[in-house]
């Protein structure tokens, strides 16, 4: 697999995203995948707050996220069927402005999509829509996923066996969010300027079937760490229980 960055001039904002694209992408093979990072997907939909209004990222998370928990670093909030800092409301690379996220991700990605295998020609052509996020308990940023289309998201191993044949019960793999991680690793966060890459020879099934980025996540109340949070959690900020009458 090659992940190749691609360099560009700075992106304005509400100019044409697919006009920009071709202009700065190479012509994709047949079989590759390209990768937008959400910043210039929200440019170019206007999702622009001037930051020097009075309290703007404040009310800007507020109103972009269902869940807010304010901390000693930011407000984690819950977002698009994730937690994640700020609601994604982000200042980095801005010029005294906030960038919210896109809206409507999914179908932007499975657009975009559409119109780049019609302008390139390719029948079997990917994209993803990629972001950052902080993870628990790990230092630094790595790359995320937040819309996708023309591949599965998924590598089920369930029912396959392993190097001694017992048979995997949980084992999947997350395809996409592993390919973004190595993308934006390529692409970088800070001076870079290179908002687009393309991957060539990734190890995805191709399918021309509606993908959704929900497939990735998972119901807070299903999550594998949540009791581990609960059990933590200051008395004051842990769900009260009922006791049994006597």
């Amino acid at each position: 697999m090659v992940v190749t960055p691609i360099k560009t001039r700075l992106f304005e904002p509400r100019e044409d995203l697919v006009d920009f694209i071709i202009e700065h992408l190479p012509r994709p093979a047949e079989g590759d995948v390209v990768v937008v990072t959400s910043k210039i997907v929200a440019l170019a939909q206007g999702r622009i707050i001037d930051l020097l209004k009075t309290d703007a990222k404040n009310r800007a998370i507020k109103r972009e996220s269902s869940k807010q928990l304010r901390t000693p670093w930011c407000w984690v909030t819950y977002k698009n069927g994730e937690w994640c800092a700020n609601a994604g409301v982000d200042e980095s690379n801005a010029n005294d402005e906030l960038i919210l996220m896109p809206t409507k991700i999914q179908e932007t990605a499975e657009a975009l999509l559409k119109t780049l295998k019609r302008r390139y020609k390719r029948k079997q052509l990917g994209l993803l829509i990629t972001d950052t996020r902080i993870y628990p308990m790990r230092v630094g940023t790595m790359g995320v996923v937040v819309g996708f289309a023309g591949i599965e998201g998924i590598k089920s191993y369930i029912g396959s066996p392993d190097l001694f044949g017992r048979k995997l019960k949980m084992t999947q793999a997350n395809i996409v969010h592993a390919l973004a991680v190595s993308a934006v690793l390529t692409m970088g966060e800070g001076r870079e300027r290179q908002p687009l890459a393309l991957i060539h020879d990734a190890p995805v099934m191709f399918t021309n079937k509606r993908t959704s980025v929900a497939s990735l996540t998972i119901d807070p109340k299903d999550d594998l760490y949540r009791e581990v949070y609960l059990a933590s959690a200051p008395s004051s900020r842990r769900p009260a229980t009922r006791r049994r009458s006597r």
